[in-house]
């Protein structure tokens, strides 16, 4: 695709280049599946500028500087596809962070919105309304849970669960002025970025800006079913945080010895065993729920990323064993579980609820992960390429992040984790294998930016 776009200026006596005139300039761009027009008046035709350093630079003038964005600003997207603001494609591998399940645009999830939109926006959680109610109704349908409560991300789905955790031990404890109030995570988790959530991080990155934060928590190596279990034997653990794939944290998945001694012991000692499946569940692993694969089923599921295809939702699934220690007033949200998130959510869980669709996951992921193997596997920096289903990571002995830039410039959108040596691979669980070779096929040719890494 052309990295540029034909402009029609409505006012020749603007600079649409200008940064003064930057707003001026943008509120007369029409952004399209191919790129950018401007509005004409006149039949001035010029060819279109790049626009994208002029964003980038007003952007970083007015947004605090949490993110460290990569060089490229996003316009449009259709499928598995998007469109920077010149209109050069991409193919999508990150898919908002294993966001976009249903890719950009779905018809479905489109109308879903526009249907909820023209009628109910929102009204608090102080009234009922069915959208809310026929998500929960699936949620419970489709899991092991008893009962929902809906939040508006997944860092706040597990402030629910800390929460919620807590307050089960005090309930089961009412003669105990001190009952089990700690926590177990694990090397390489990632829980979300709130006090409480951060607590339960393990990267010393996240939190120590910011301590002290929650007290209370244990890190323990991920897999190592001896220390996990003595310390839950101890008495004092509230909950277990526990990722079945951890994303963020490098693409590493639990053993069925260690997901069935974490819920053993928790069962003996009364822990709660807490599955964060925040970024590995709603079908990412070819399941509708990562634990399925195991047969071992937690107290509480926190979910969130691809839950309403892009609108900001999470959840917290709880036994009626959790539900019934949870009173009015104990947690509560002025956003969370409106009308038209949850009618998102709704299209999109029965979508990806679907055996067929499910097995499609499976199978492209098998031939996605076969497929990096054979083509990246024999490259000296390939240490291993893991995951199960649409979730897949390639680990490096170098930093991956030359690998993501390459591919970003060759038209393929990729992330990092772990320690930033692995490249992660979310794709939408909508892709074909046809874009899935492709993928395969660009991440094949960057390779060789790896060698320079390693020499430097």
């Amino acid at each position: 695709m052309s990295s540029s776009s034909t402009f029609f200026l409505t006012n020749p006596f603007s600079s649409v280049t200008g940064s003064t005139h930057l707003r001026r300039s943008f509120n007369n761009v029409r952004y399209g599946g191919g790129g950018v027009r401007i509005a004409a008046s006149l039949n001035v035709e010029v060819q279109a500028p790049d626009l994208s350093k002029e964003v980038m630079d007003e952007s970083n003038k007015v947004f605090v500087g949490t993110y460290a964005r990569a060089p490229l600003v996003l316009s449009s997207g259709k499928g598995c596809k998007l469109y920077d603001i010149e209109g050069r494609e991409y193919l999508d591998l990150t898919s908002g962070i294993a966001v976009n399940a249903l890719g950009h645009g779905d018809p479905d999830w489109i109308r879903a919105v526009i249907q909820q939109a023209n009628v109910l926006t929102h009204v608090s959680n102080l009234y009922y309304t069915l959208p809310q109610l026929e998500l929960a109704k699936r949620l419970v349908a489709n899991s092991f849970a008893d009962r929902v409560f809906l939040s508006n991300s997944g860092t706040e789905a597990n402030e629910a669960a800390i929460k919620f955790a807590r307050k089960f031990q005090r309930f089961s404890h009412p003669d105990e002025k001190q009952p089990p109030v700690e926590f177990i995570a694990f090397s390489n988790c990632f829980h979300g970025r709130t006090m409480g959530a951060v607590a339960l991080t393990s990267k010393e990155y996240y939190r120590s800006p910011f301590e002290p934060v929650m007290p209370g928590v244990t890190f323990l190596e991920y897999g190592n079913v001896q220390a996990a279990k003595e310390l839950i034997q101890s008495g004092k653990i509230a909950a277990v945080f526990v990722e079945p794939i951890q994303g963020e944290g490098g693409i590493y998945s639990a053993t069925q010895e260690f997901l069935q001694a974490l819920r053993t012991a928790c069962d003996s000692a009364g822990s709660l065993l807490v599955f964060d499946e925040v970024q590995c569940g709603l079908g990412r692993t070819g399941h509708l729920w990562a634990h399925e694969a195991y047969g071992i089923y937690p107290d509480i599921m926190t979910l969130a990323k691809p839950l309403a295809g892009g609108l900001p939702i999470g959840a917290v699934l709880v036994t009626e064993r959790v539900a019934a220690a949870i009173n009015y007033g104990d947690h509560g949200s002025t956003f969370a579980g409106g009308p038209l998130v949850c009618n998102a959510a709704v299209a999109v869980l029965d979508k990806i609820s679907g055996p067929g669709f499910l097995a499609s996951v499976t199978k492209k992921g098998q031939d996605f992960k076969e497929l990096l193997v054979k083509k990246l596997g024999g490259n000296s920096h390939v240490r291993e390429v893991r995951g199960v289903g649409l979730i897949i990571g390639i680990d490096l002995d170098v930093p991956a992040s030359p690998l993501v830039e390459a591919c970003q410039q060759s038209g393929l959108l990729v992330l990092t984790a772990g320690k930033g040596n692995v490249v992660r691979l979310v794709p939408p669980l909508t892709i074909t294998e046809q874009e899935l070779d492709h993928a395969a096929e660009i991440l094949f040719n960057c390779l060789p930016v790896l060698d320079k890494t390693a020499n430097n």
